[in-house]
């Protein structure tokens, strides 16, 4: 009787410190699991630290090891997604290569898994990491799980144990662009939650900065919910209601007290910086749902590989 294959992805930008480390822990942890087969695909975004090299390498002394080596930096939400659509295993395990996602959980998630879980997530409750960070990130995802249209896994980012058939429901939705952890609350799968507490970063700077945290951020809120641009037709409706309202008053109590009831610059002025706040927030948040709509019509490719190994 054939074993199952058990995939291994993890995604990689100048990873040069962790990359050997991360791939010797993942083949010891995996060494007493001989009931199944594995492939550990590593996938590359462009690295200029010489991570590549690495895994040319670290490929070269173990056939288990493949490689996509992007074409460019297709940045941090399209090449990890490409790489887990690209296993082949009946079940598919994702961890980030900074040792934040420890690889001992994998037989943990194997065996949830052997018990019928399509999806096993771990979630962190707790990190090592910024307390401020973490405080914002657990605020955000109890935001996001309320106002979206389905229940978000709260703390999860991504590792864990993905059943080939949820893959597949991946595939034929084809999003060039997905929240992933939305995503799989979509197709309405039981989700096995394992908590840990997060570890710091083992070697090397994160990749993370403002910008493709606030990325993350509204691609969850604009992929799963269609509360907030409801709010702000609401908003508008309210703020019209009332800038009627003030100005009907002051028409009146100027006409009743003409010479008395001064109008006044401050108030209007004040009032217009206020509405023309309003206004920038909610074109800002139109703007991010039109361009969530323009990657969806542009149909472009998720990743272009330069170079696979081991295939």
């Amino acid at each position: 009787m054939s074993k199952k294959l058990i995939s291994i992805v993890t995604p990689t930008y100048n990873e040069i410190d962790n990359i050997e480390l991360l791939l010797s822990r993942i083949r010891e942890v995996i060494a007493p699991l001989d009931r199944y087969d594995f492939e550990i695909l590593v996938i590359d975004n462009c690295s200029i630290d010489g991570t590549q090299d690495k895994i040319r390498e670290l490929a070269s002394q173990d056939m288990r090891i493949k490689a996509i080596f992007n074409a460019r930096n297709f940045g941090h939400i399209r090449s990890p997604y490409y790489g887990i659509l690209q296993s082949t295993g009946e079940a598919t395990i994702y961890m980030a290569s900074d040792f934040q996602d420890p690889p001992e959980f994998i037989p943990q998630f194997i065996e949830e898994w052997e018990k019928g879980w399509k999806l096993v997530m771990a979630v962190k409750p707790a990190s090592e990491a910024s307390a401020v960070m973490h405080f914002l990130r657990k605020t955000y995802y109890r935001l996001i799980d309320r106002i979206s249209d389905v229940s978000i896994l709260r703390d999860s980012t991504g590792f864990g144990l993905y059943d080939k058939k949820v893959l597949d429901n991946l595939r034929k939705i084809n999003d060039p662009y997905p929240f992933l952890r939305g995503l799989i609350c979509e197709l309405g799968y039981p989700i096995k939650a394992i908590p840990f507490v997060q570890p710091r970063r083992l070697g090397g700077i994160t990749k993370n900065n403002f910008y493709t945290l606030f990325d993350i951020a509204m691609l969850g809120i604009v992929s799963h919910s269609k509360l907030p641009i409801r709010i702000a037709a609401l908003v508008g409706f309210i703020l019209g209601a009332i800038s009627i309202l003030v100005a009907v008053y002051f028409l009146v109590m100027k006409l009743i007290f003409w010479d008395s009831f001064p109008l006044g610059g401050a108030p209007a002025l004040i009032g217009l910086f206020f509405l023309f706040g309003v206004l920038l927030f909610f074109i800002g948040l139109l703007g991010e749902y039109i361009g969530s709509i323009h990657t969806y019509i542009q149909n472009r490719p998720i990743v272009v590989e330069k170079e696979r190994i081991n295939f």
